[in-house]
């Protein structure tokens, strides 16, 4: 009989996460629902401010939020710091979605909107999984195609060169399409205008001729 009572305990506790999951997937819809075209940046909590990237990020978001778009982050440090700070000194929506964590995530100051959450539904090497689960979204035409932009040439060359080399090339893991779904950039302005002239352009439901891989 305990040990019914045991198993019962825990169903019933899972039932319950399941409610408070579905609570957290009704609350941000609710809050997000009007804030108009966004742009999400995705970047390690542990840059600091004194960083090329960081100063990268700051920049960019600036000049998006300047545009007319919401910047989402989530919420943390580093490339997330730095987003929400651009946005919030361009006087945008500076938007973080903050993930309780049991290191690095502490909710920086630059928000002017700011959501918590407790659950994450996917992991990865943070960066990198975001990454790769926008191109799969984009692959499988699960969501509305969207730019994706790689800021830092240096920095992604070795992963760029692996995909054309292995996964394409070697193995076809990949179809040629496939490498045409982001761009690299080093350049905020440029960075920025991919994701203006795509606003612009009223492009919304899949693979759209996206503007290819490249270096700008």
């Amino acid at each position: 009989m305990s040990e019914k009572i045991a198993r019962f305990g825990v169903a019933t506790e899972e039932t319950w996460r399941v409610f408070r999951i579905m609570a957290e997937f009704v609350e941000g819809f609710e809050e997000l629902a009007t804030i108009g075209p966004a742009v999400s940046f995705f970047g390690s909590a542990r840059i600091k401010p004194d960083d090329k990237y960081y100063k990268l990020a700051e920049e960019t978001a600036g000049i998006l939020a300047k545009a007319g778009f919401a910047i989402i982050t989530g919420g943390g440090s580093g490339i997330m710091e730095a987003a929400n700070k651009g946005a919030a000194q361009a006087g945008g929506k500076s938007i973080g979605l903050n993930i309780e964590l049991p290191h690095e995530q502490m909710p920086n100051k630059d928000q002017n909107l700011s959501l918590h959450f407790r659950y994450f539904f996917c992991g990865g090497f943070g960066t990198m999984d975001e990454f790769t689960e926008a191109l799969v979204l984009i692959q499988t035409f699960k969501q509305a195609y969207f730019p994706v932009v790689l800021m830092g040439s240096d920095y992604w060359a070795g992963l760029v060169e692996w995909m054309k080399k292995d996964m394409l090339a070697e193995h076809r893991f990949i179809e040629p399409g496939d490498m045409n779904v982001f761009t690299v950039c080093d350049d905020p302005q440029k960075a920025a205008q991919v994701i203006i002239d795509f606003q612009k352009s009223g492009k919304k439901i899949g693979l759209q001729e996206p503007s290819g891989l490249k270096k700008t």
